[in-house]
């Protein structure tokens, strides 16, 4: 990518450290980032350290897929998720109020599956807020988020990415999976009509919002999987916890042999090479 705007010098785009995985190697190196994420909550544990970790993104982007895999492991009593869904209307008169009192405490992670930036994107797409809040919360946000970081809060903010085409596939699994079809809300197919207004906002927002010290760091999620495991990479490589091993990507090599899945909680066994390319290709958008 070339070089970027001045005003949006601190926006990263995290190039991916995986260009491909098979089931079994996705599933070796989620544990061996896994193993590190309990390093790094015991130490955030030991010295009553706070970190919040945003995930922002379009309707099926994988927030809520990606906050599962980091915390899938990790000690239940010590992260919570927060997911505010509708605010009510004291909550959305004091947005940036409600999302203080959702801070960590000391020796805690909370994820938020959506944020206060609800207000800078989708809020105003949809008409869920006046003119006037967004002007409030863009004009504010950041120095909001400077005062939270001087006092001891570690803040990632992650916007995963993906392609319209992705979107759509990723509803229609939905609209036919009998177990997510409550996923799909008639306000996610509503916000495709307004694809492009929420870009217009995603890119204010990309541009205004984003400094030296909680940076938006933007992943592409079309490949869910992968996503998830270039999400953990960043955490660990952010921040310097005790006894931090070095994460080198792994120089993986073919194995024609591995071609069993667990899908839809069944495990296949002896596929095909066309078998598995296609629930491979399936399972990255569920």
């Amino acid at each position: 990518m070339g070089l970027l705007p001045l005003h949006m010098k601190h926006v990263l785009y995290l190039n991916s450290d995986y260009e491909s995985l098979t089931n079994s190697q996705f599933h070796k190196e989620k544990f061996r980032l896994q193993k590190e994420l309990l390093k790094l909550q015991e130490w955030l544990l030991a010295n009553d350290k706070k970190l919040a970790i945003v995930f922002e993104g379009r309707d099926a982007a994988g927030k809520g897929a990606a906050i599962r895999r980091i915390s899938e492991h990790l000690m239940t009593k010590h992260f919570r998720v927060e997911e505010l869904g509708q605010p009510t209307r004291k909550q959305n008169k004091n947005w940036l109020g409600t999302y203080k009192k959702l801070m960590p405490k000391a020796g805690e992670i909370v994820f938020y599956d959506r944020s206060w930036y609800s207000r800078a994107v989708i809020q105003p797409t949809m008409r869920y807020c006046t003119a006037n809040q967004y002007k409030y919360f863009m004009n504010n946000v950041v120095e909001w988020e400077k005062e939270l970081v001087s006092k001891g809060v570690i803040l990632i903010k992650f916007y995963l990415s993906v392609n319209i085409t992705t979107q759509a596939r990723r509803f229609e699994i939905r609209r036919n999976h009998d177990l997510k079809y409550w996923k799909l809300s008639k306000n996610d197919l509503e916000s495709v009509e307004h694809w492009e207004t929420y870009t217009k906002y995603k890119e204010k927002m990309f541009e205004k919002t984003s400094w030296e010290g909680a940076p938006w760091v933007i992943i592409n999620a079309n490949n869910k999987l992968i996503a998830q495991l270039n999400s953990i990479r960043y955490v660990l490589k952010t921040i310097d916890y005790a006894d931090k091993k070095e994460l080198k990507p792994k120089a993986w090599t073919a194995d024609e042999s591995d071609r069993s899945m667990m899908f839809l909680d069944v495990r296949f066994d002896n596929l095909t090479e066309e078998q598995y390319i296609l629930l491979s290709r399936i399972k990255q958008y569920l």
